[in-house]
């Protein structure tokens, strides 16, 4: 059975790796990484595959960056292109990103059966790019692998058939109790001082990368003035993402953080701002840093579910989630863009007044594990191939 497996953000790294490792284990079956290019600088891919153990892609489309419509066309042409080159019995494409979509649709066209891991998560916020992308990918994929309950009730009441819903677990979590022990060797609280003598000292964290958040200069000077409010004794670690590092510097407001542009041998400068810029960091030193936090602040989506696991406080800087299982079972809160909202969440966070709330079911790092186990059970019985 030979099957692709399509990645091209570091979120789609993540969740595969622990798949890929899970598929080859059985002899019968044949994955094949293909990787779109749509996150392609070493920060944003390269050290995530090392880390990961993900082998070097069997197959890269080397799409870059782009408009929408561009870049999810030239993801499209590639990809067919490969499948008709390699007949796969199946394709899996894993999360809501660009190279999803795009890739779900080459297959669903080429009556390829398609598998969507993440499937039915919903913000109900079509102004998000990635919420098209899930509607999308969900509507052609053939089997759906839910992260939570309430994935399988959208996908219902979208009319996904229910034969089609599998509820597996989140994959992100597998990754996660994979690597958390590697993840404590890493230098990076040495490197930034915020541990000596094995103490650590209390900081928050921010990633920040979506439009709403930082292509409006005012919005962005009002996240950072909340921050600014913030006791400045509390470092705030704010690994910077290459697009929010440009306008950073063309808003004229990187000279208001404590900007390092590399790690290797440095210290941050104590009597400059308690906000302090990093490259993107890999995924070992950040999950690291993650969870030895205060808490984060953030618009990502994995990391609300990362922080969930961890039992960190999560501050998430948008006004809707399509994971809202991390704010009734875990340990989010949405706060927007509002700089009192954020200010006052972050202080909670802070004075630890945040609940920690019950552990999603199947959050357990199993996930992969069942999918596998679908995946041979319904091509055994569709007679693919004995596995």
């Amino acid at each position: 059975m030979k099957v692709l497996i399509s990645v091209g953000a570091r979120p789609n790294f993540v969740k595969a790796a622990a798949l890929f490792e899970e598929l080859r284990k059985y002899p019968r079956i044949i994955p094949l990484l293909v990787h779109t290019g749509q996150h392609y600088d070493e920060d944003m891919s390269d050290a995530f595959f090392k880390e990961l153990n993900l082998p070097t892609p069997n197959i890269y489309l080397g799409v870059g960056s782009g408009p929408h419509g561009e870049q999810t066309g030239r993801i499209m042409i590639e990809f067919e292109k490969i499948c008709y080159q390699k007949r796969p019995d199946l394709v899996i494409v894993v999360g809501d990103v660009n190279s999803t979509m795009g890739c779900a649709l080459v297959a669903a066209k080429l009556c390829i059966p398609v598998a969507h891991v993440e499937a039915g998560l919903r913000s109900f916020d079509r102004t998000m790019p990635e919420e098209i992308n899930r509607l999308v990918t969900d509507q052609v994929s053939d089997i759906l692998f839910t992260s939570c309950e309430e994935a399988n009730f959208n996908l219902l009441k979208e009319g996904i058939p229910e034969g089609k819903i599998y509820l597996v677990g989140n994959v992100m979590i597998d990754a996660l109790k994979k690597h958390i022990k590697r993840a404590a060797r890493s230098r990076i609280l040495e490197n930034l001082a915020l541990r000596k003598n094995d103490k650590v000292k209390e900081y928050l964290v921010l990633t920040l990368h979506r439009p709403s958040n930082v292509d409006d200069p005012a919005i962005l000077t009002g996240i950072l003035n909340a921050l600014f409010e913030l006791p400045s004794n509390i470092p705030i670690i704010f690994p910077i993402h290459p697009r929010t590092l440009n306008r950073l510097k063309t808003f004229h407001l990187i000279e208001r953080i404590n900007y390092e542009a590399s790690l290797s041998d440095k210290k941050t400068d104590k009597n400059r701002s308690s906000l302090i810029g990093t490259p993107p960091l890999g995924y070992l030193d950040f999950l690291c840093l993650m969870s030895k936090a205060s808490g984060v602040l953030t618009d990502s989506g994995g990391i609300q579910e990362e922080t969930t696991f961890l039992r960190i406080p999560c501050l998430t800087l948008r006004n809707s989630t399509e994971r809202p299982i991390t704010i009734t079972e875990g340990t989010n809160v949405l706060v927007g863009n509002d700089p009192e909202k954020i200010k006052d969440a972050a202080m909670q966070a802070l004075q630890n007044s945040i609940p920690r709330k019950n552990m999603p079911k199947y959050w357990d790092g199993k996930a992969s594990e069942r999918i596998v186990e679908i995946l041979k059970n319904r091509y055994s019985s569709e007679k693919c191939l004995n596995i």
